[in-house]
């Protein structure tokens, strides 16, 4: 077992295969170690992200090393069975690399029970074990830019089904119709850890060919909006959306826990601005507000409504329905009057605002949290022109703050951001050279950046030092994963659960927020704050 760094709140535990992670999984799950939030297992490691304020690394990595792996893991009742057609592009293929005929690779594949180990990577993806050794297969040279829907895959010794039309490198062999993931469905994810898979050829079987004609049926993650003003209550106050800029989406602290179904937190990129938005209109300081990058937003007031905006450094113009106009402060309550728009101009610094209205909006959660995912399509859609969001009556406890001061450090194109960075948990897969340019070397924000991550470009790439594949393991906000093109990728609020490429190091908690409102085009700098070093529990360091 080895213990390795991630950021000031997760640790990677590293084990010797999947029956030893599963094992150990299973421990936690029946015994948490005090301030653990969440556990994301994969093929030989879990990531265990818990609460600094808590606890420490060293008191969980002392607690995990005297867990038991010898366990066996109970096998749920459930039995799943797929149906599925086997037709896909890569089965030819996938036969040539085992030296068996096609007809052999549909034969043990529907002749193995498959056990649900861990999900991962996109909502409903379940990482199926326990087939037919023979099928060990490696991923694709090159991943394909889009996977439909359906697809049913190998990689290594896992099958899986793709949920969604998604980029993904593994070895398409069939397709199914089954859903395997559906909000209306309780829980969405069709398979879940420990349920008992077969698939089932439809050649073989009496299985209508019509059955077949959409494998993405119930597999649209996201609801239609409907923010129509007809479904506002009389006298309901309400925002208008006039213009929305390049996007504006709902966002809040996130939805946490759900790893099990293989869904990330996501949640505001600026939390610290989140939660200064809501504390100046009386709102808990998780309540849902909106998030627009670029500015571009504007907000017709239907009532009396009391707003503030916070995040980037941009003008607030006010206009009122005779035209008249003025300016408004950023990070203060501003009372609109009905009939008032609020614009939110072009950043001059940071690039996201969040605008909070006092009281919060009535728009439904999905799993619990109103944060808008891009990446897996969880949560509200994005906000439309011509939405009508509906404004909840405010708790008569409900008070409206003083001002505060706008951050003063918030990003530009014009200097470098420092970002402080915590090497590990992969930074042995790096060259000595590597490491030392990581740091020394700035980097440039790329136009390719979104929620999910921050594509960055430097002069020279990040050369490893282990070439193999490494097997997908957890990721946490703030990791800087390096692809094959050595040009790393800082992971923000969307980014999936798992990923299959080492990760150089994570940025440090404290400036989680400062990386989410870095404009495209600004160069930043690395700052390690902590230097890669495996936690050793203590009995194992005295011994040593």
């Amino acid at each position: 077992m080895r213990f390795l760094p991630v950021t000031h709140n997760a640790l990677l535990v590293e084990l010797a295969d999947l029956d030893q992670t599963l094992a150990l999984l299973a421990s936690l799950q029946r015994h948490p170690p005090h301030g653990v939030e969440e556990l994301v297992p994969a093929a030989r490691t879990i990531l265990v992200q818990y609460r600094a304020s808590t606890t420490r690394a060293e008191t969980l990595v002392q607690d995990i090393a005297a867990r038991s792996l010898t366990q066996g893991v109970e096998r749920s009742d459930t039995l799943i069975e797929i149906p599925v057609q086997y037709d896909g592009e890569d089965l030819t293929e996938v036969a040539q690399i085992l030296g068996i005929t096609p007809e052999e690779v549909v034969r043990r594949h529907t002749r193995s029970e498959f056990t649900v180990a861990f999900t991962g990577f996109a909502p409903g993806f379940a990482y199926l074990s326990g087939g037919d050794p023979v099928l060990n297969v490696p991923r694709r040279s090159t991943p394909r830019t889009r996977v439909p829907a359906g697809s049913v895959a190998l990689a290594g010794t896992f099958s899986g089904v793709y949920p969604k039309a998604s980029p993904g490198g593994w070895q398409i062999i069939g397709t199914t119709p089954v859903p395997m993931w559906d909000l209306q469905r309780n829980p969405p994810a069709l398979l879940q850890p420990g349920y008992r898979v077969r698939f089932v050829d439809v050649a073989t079987k009496n299985i209508a060919a019509s059955a077949f004609a959409s494998s993405a049926r119930g597999q649209n993650d996201q609801k239609t909006s409907a923010r129509a003003a007809q479904g506002l209550a009389p006298g309901q106050g309400a925002l208008q959306v006039r213009a929305t800029g390049l996007l504006t989406v709902f966002q809040d602290l996130g939805r946490h826990g759900q790893a099990g179904q293989g869904v990330s937190a996501s949640g505001a990129l600026d939390a610290t601005a989140l939660k200064a938005a809501n504390r100046l209109v009386g709102n808990p300081s998780d309540a849902a507000a909106l998030e627009t990058v670029g500015g571009g937003l504007q907000l017709r007031s239907m009532g009396e409504n009391v707003v503030a905006v916070t995040g980037a450094d941009a003008d607030l113009t006010v206009t009122t329905a005779d035209g008249r106009r003025w300016p408004v402060s950023r990070y203060e309550a501003v009372a609109l009057a009905d009939g008032d728009t609020l614009a939110v101009g072009q950043p001059r610094a940071g690039a996201r605002s969040y605008v909070a209205v006092r009281g919060g909006y009535a728009e439904a959660p999905v799993m619990g949290s109103c944060a808008t995912d891009t990446l897996a399509h969880v949560g509200p859609a994005p906000v439309a022109v011509g939405d009508w969001l509906a404004v909840r009556p405010a708790p008569a406890t409900s008070v409206v703050a003083a001002p505060e001061l706008p951050p003063a450090d918030l990003p530009t194109l014009e200097q470098e951001v420092v970002l402080d960075v915590v090497m590990g948990p992969r930074t042995d897969w790096f060259t000595p050279e590597a490491i030392a340019r990581f740091a020394a070397q700035r980097w440039q924000v790329t136009p390719q950046s979104n929620r999910v991550g921050l594509r960055l470009a430097g002069e020279v790439p990040l050369d490893r030092a282990i070439t193999g594949e490494l097997p997908s393991e957890g990721t946490a906000l703030g990791a800087l994963q390096v692809p094959p093109s050595g040009q790393p990728v800082l992971f923000l609020a969307d980014h999936p659960l798992t990923g299959g490429y080492p990760v150089i190091g994570c940025v440090a908690p404290h400036h989680l927020s400062r990386a989410g409102q870095i404009p495209v085009g600004a160069w930043l700098r690395f700052n390690p704050i902590q230097p890669f070093a495996e936690l050793v529990p203590e009995s194992s360091a005295a011994t040593s």
